[in-house]
């Protein structure tokens, strides 16, 4: 009969999130050796890892973090929404967060390999024991790591991440720190697709005029007009392509009367410095996912009969 107390079950627990019935078989099924119930109980998380992989992992949160002048955001899926409210789930993306900055892995494999920060196990290790503990699949999507001067902005409880880079000798002033979080309001309520109009490739502006000149050749108001004439009506409606999907071609939503750009400039000029906004990074948990869909009916009824 394997020894050990209640109090080495309560601190089985405590190091490992897992239920105590859980802790206390472990503890039973290596003879009371505490490391060995501790390797036990991860293996298992690995063993709920493998059986959890075919499941739809949509949901969780998006979370951001700046140390020094480096910024990590990262998405982490979880199977419900209501991880997401979850302590433990949170404080494991925190982690996952220091450890990204830590190490600037250059992308998902190489960040499972890295060491968790503040621990000893692997990222790939924590996601397995979190698996186990929390009881649904869980999996860090994609993360990005920015150097230098940023704003940073969380929907909600993680639903959308922002994090917006600048080029600028006016940052360390409150008026900057407010114009920078307008910027990365700007990007969090508005879809955009390019920061620019150089950032737009020819093939898009080439397929967008293809698209254009059919449309108009289409209406018989416009098909015996000159192509020359189709192309420089061409060239102003892609003024609205631009204003549409491009950051600095918007027009800014608190004050629809200038562009982004406009709002850029006037706030360098109030500020006696320069700033440029250079880049820009924005992640919608679950963008692209396959979403799982509910049958709460059918549940219910077969929680009803057992």
């Amino acid at each position: 009969m394997a020894e050990f107390s209640a109090k080495d079950v309560a601190e089985l627990r405590k190091q490992t999130g897992c239920g105590m019935m859980d802790c206390k078989n472990a503890l039973k099924d290596s003879n009371g050796d505490f490391e060995a119930a501790v390797k036990l109980l991860r293996e298992k998380g690995m063993a709920a890892t493998a059986k959890k992989a075919a499941r739809i992992a949509a949901e969780g949160l998006v979370d951001v973090m700046t140390i020094g002048d480096v910024t990590a955001m990262v998405e982490v899926n979880s199977e419900t929404d209501f991880v997401a409210k979850n302590a433990v789930f949170q404080e494991f993306v925190k982690t996952i967060l220091k450890t990204i900055i830590e190490n600037k892995p250059q992308d998902v494999a190489a960040l499972l390999a890295c060491t968790v920060s503040g621990g000893t196990n692997t990222v790939e290790a924590e996601l397995a024991e979190h698996t186990y503990k929390i009881g649904e699949k869980l999996s860090i999507r994609r993360f990005v790591v920015v150097d230098g001067v940023v704003s940073t902005y969380i929907h909600g409880l993680g639903s959308t991440g922002v994090v917006i880079s600048f080029a600028t000798d006016v940052a360390g002033t409150d008026a900057f720190a407010q114009f920078a979080k307008n910027i990365a309001l700007q990007v969090a309520a508005m879809p955009v697709l390019y920061l620019d109009k150089d950032s737009v490739p020819a093939s898009v502006l080439e397929e967008e005029k293809a698209i254009l000149i059919k449309q108009m050749q289409q209406d018989p108001k416009m098909a015996n007009k000159p192509q020359n004439v189709l192309e420089n009506i061409v060239k102003g409606k892609l003024g609205k392509f631009y204003e549409t999907n491009c950051l600095l071609e918007m027009a800014y939503v608190k004050d629809d009367s200038m562009s982004v750009q406009k709002y850029v400039d006037t706030t360098a000029k109030e500020l006696g410095g320069s700033i440029k906004v250079t880049g820009y990074v924005r992640f919608d948990k679950g963008e692209g996912l396959e979403k799982r869909e509910e049958d709460f009916a059918a549940e219910i009824a077969k929680m009803v009969n057992g």
